[in-house]
């Protein structure tokens, strides 16, 4: 049975943070009665802030009020009670409230980071609702104006050093923390898959490290949290004034996270760096952390090769040097977060000169392995690497709990779910692997794909296009997207990857990768595959809520589908029942081409079919049947997947009509063999006194190039029948 408890939340009134206000304050109940309680001091004209919580709350005010800088900078204080607090509650609340209000932007925020560890404890999950009351009555009070869905999309709550660890983190930190004050690793590797939260650790630590702990309430810490302040304590004494940077190799993340540095105390933009800004300072960094490691580069494929070979000049290297070597040589200490499924082209820096200094003695290694962004957890990262590998063993559908896994036949169904998913949360984006030239780079006016109908550009910014105003409008690539959260990610397979159902093995087609720089001096097809696996298994990593995945293949569709669930549209008419059907006077037959089996029963025959409701503006008329037409071959008119009206063949002239049509002699990749709905054109031998087909060519109609005519000559019209006259697309 569901536990549950009523809501009560009390946000007192403001009162003045000064000692004359300290009896007022007293006869709070909540404090009077030495409650646990969360409180919020604040300069409204300065908007600066600083959360805290207690259960002996007189005696912290008091604390704070004989702090000059406290009691100087702030001038009002609010107390946050509830009956249902205790004192995991209220740590819990006070971590979430530093979180979303550094986050919201109203205020900036006081607090430092550490101690900052979400602890398990009994009906937490209750307390979310808790929570989500007490963020309403701040509204209220006008304390703060974001919703917390805003605040959880917006850039600055997803890398934010203020975010609650989890024990596995925490853990880390403490485990890097000693490596660097006590064991003196001046190396440190920490591996962890994709969503293991290595960029919010990364942030975690530069802000823990520039802490100041002259004013932190040492009484109230666990022994854990007291370890972590006495590592920043001897941090601080090794390295005063310590220079600290947080290098990142991909241009978009890393302007995303100097935006955030801007806006966190203690911290500025300049402290996040592109490995060549290594080289700027006059001494070594004291400490170099660095994100994304994998996507560090060497000297192969990139646009800037002689700014490259000056820096490694600059160590006396020559053109086999990399950034990794600038960093090393740049600093005194470094942290690397690496994961190397996600190394994606071959400028990335070979794994093979990671794992020699991860070999080395005095490398400290530690592995993250709680999945902090996908809802599906670990079990879909597995999923997704089984399934791209094609060495899944388990043979059944994969449902994954509280995590929206689909795969679409239609990408115009795939982007309208999508639309609804954006109303609501927000941060969905269609992303894609590099199976299309970027022709709007240089022509604005140019799409640069086509699909089902549909039309878009690539991402127009390269620069934080998540957040763009018009990315929904747009597709994204791997350079845009890696490193970055979507709540619910629209995932495109392009031409380029297509599944060989003779090998039963995923290929790559080098002459549809257009990533001219992914591919340049790969002779090896294998190693082209292996970096266009990591593509889709990261872009599919994107998703917090959900993935909705679509294959322009349809073989791969086909393979994905026998893996993950299928969308289901909502069925477009009401199925007349048995004893109510009136052949052609009320409904018409729902005829499945799929389960034909070589021929159409006689369409009069009332028990062979269900039948169904035409819309209201549709007339039944005599010879009507209505079928679902699946596929690309023919969406300049038909979307895939439509269900359409038909008319059966009466004879007469088809020429130039969509028709319907059976013949062994038919090889469809939509409707496999037997059937096609395609436009019908004939060839005549006409004689002294009759005619013959010489051939019949159906021709399809769709955006997508690789359709060709299917050209049927005499030999083969000899079971060819037309079996219904396309009149319109119902739904």
């Amino acid at each position: 049975m569901m536990q549950s408890f009523e809501l009560s939340i009390e946000v007192s009134e403001q009162y003045d943070f000064n000692k004359d206000s300290l009896p007022k304050i007293a006869q709070n109940p909540w404090v009077k009665n030495q409650w646990p309680l969360v409180y919020f001091i604040q300069n409204e004209t300065k908007r600066i802030a600083y959360v805290g919580e207690s259960t002996n709350a007189s005696s912290r005010i008091k604390n704070h009020l004989a702090n000059p800088k406290k009691a100087d900078a702030f001038t009002k204080i609010s107390i946050i009670g509830s009956d249902k607090f205790n004192k995991s509650a209220t740590l819990d609340i006070e971590s979430n409230l530093i979180q979303y209000i550094t986050s919201e932007g109203t205020y900036e925020l006081q607090n430092g980071n550490y101690g900052l560890v979400n602890h398990n404890y009994y009906q937490q999950d209750l307390y979310k609702d808790l929570f989500k009351e007490i963020w309403k009555k701040l509204i209220d009070k006008k304390i703060v104006s974001k919703s917390l869905e805003d605040v959880e999309n917006s850039e600055l709550f997803k890398y934010s050093p203020y975010k609650s660890l989890n024990e596995d983190q925490y853990s880390s930190v403490l485990q890097i923390l000693d490596g660097l004050c006590i064991k003196k690793s001046n190396r440190i590797f920490i591996k962890g898959s994709a969503g293991t939260g290595k960029t919010i650790l990364a942030t975690y630590l530069i802000k823990l490290l520039n802490s100041d702990i002259s004013d932190a309430n040492f009484e109230d810490f666990s022994d854990e949290e007291l370890k972590e302040i006495n590592f920043i304590i001897a941090f601080q004494n090794k390295y005063p004034k310590a220079k600290i940077g947080l290098v990142i190799a991909m241009t978009s993340l890393r302007e995303s996270l100097q935006n955030v540095f801007k806006k966190i105390p203690g911290l500025k933009a300049s402290m996040v760096l592109n490995p060549s800004d290594t080289f700027k300072l006059n001494d070594k960094y004291d400490l170099l952390i660095v994100d994304e490691a994998h996507r560090l580069r060497q000297y192969k494929n990139i646009s800037w090769m002689g700014a490259f070979r000056k820096n490694n000049q600059k160590l006396g290297l020559d053109d086999t040097g990399t950034e990794l070597d600038w960093i090393i040589a740049n600093s005194k200490n470094q942290i690397f977060f690496y994961d190397s499924a996600q190394s994606v082209k071959p400028s990335d820096i070979n794994e093979d000169q990671f794992t020699r200094l991860l070999n080395q003695d005095d490398t400290l290694k530690i592995e993250l392995t709680s999945q902090m962004r996908v809802k599906g957890g670990n079990d879909y990262i597995r999923f997704v690497d089984q399934l791209l590998h094609v060495n899944r063993l388990d043979k059944t559908i994969y449902s994954p709990n509280e995590y929206e896994l689909v795969v679409f036949d239609s990408l115009k169904d795939l982007y309208s779910e999508l639309a609804k998913k954006e109303e609501i949360n927000g941060l969905c984006r269609l992303v894609a692997g590099y199976s299309w030239p970027w022709l709007s780079e240089k022509d604005k006016t140019v799409m640069d794909i086509e699909i089902d109908g549909l039309q878009f550009q690539w991402n127009q910014t390269p620069k934080d296009w998540v957040n763009s105003p018009n990315a929904f409008k747009e597709v994204g690539c791997i350079h845009t997207t890696q490193g970055y959260d979507l709540n619910y990610t629209g995932v495109i397979f392009g031409k380029e990857i297509i599944f060989n159902e003779f090998t039963q093995e995923i290929e790559i087609n080098p002459k549809l990768y257009f990533d001219k720089n992914g591919k340049k001096g790969i002779s090896n097809k294998d190693d082209l595959k292996a970096y266009v696996i990591n593509i889709y298994k990261t872009i599919m990593y994107r998703g917090i809520r959900g993935t909705y995945v679509y294959a322009c293949d349809t073989s791969l569709r086909n393979y994905l589908k026998k893996h993950i669930d299928v969308y289901k549209k909502d069925f477009p008419f009401r199925i007349v029942p048995f004893e109510e059907v009136k052949p052609y006077v009320n409904s018409v037959p729902l005829v499945n081409i799929s389960a034909a089996a070589g021929s159409f029963s006689d369409l009069q025959v009332h028990s062979d079919f269900e039948w169904v409701e035409l819309p209201f503006n549709t007339s039944v008329k005599e010879g009507y049947f209505v079928c679902k037409v699946v596929g690309e071959s023919m969406n300049k008119i038909i979307p895939n997947g439509s269900y359409c009206l038909f008319q059966k063949d009466s004879g007469g002239s088809r020429e130039g009509k969509i028709v319907l049509v059976e013949s062994t002699g038919i090889q469809d990749a939509d409707f496999g063999s037997g059937y096609t709905v395609k436009e019908y054109h004939s060839q005549k031998n006409i004689g002294t006194e009759n005619w013959r087909h010489e051939s019949i060519s159906l021709k399809p109609l769709s955006f997508e190039s690789e359709y060709e005519n299917i050209v049927l000559d005499s030999d083969n019209l000899v079971d060819f029948r037309v079996k219904g006259i396309f009149i319109s697309v119902l739904s």
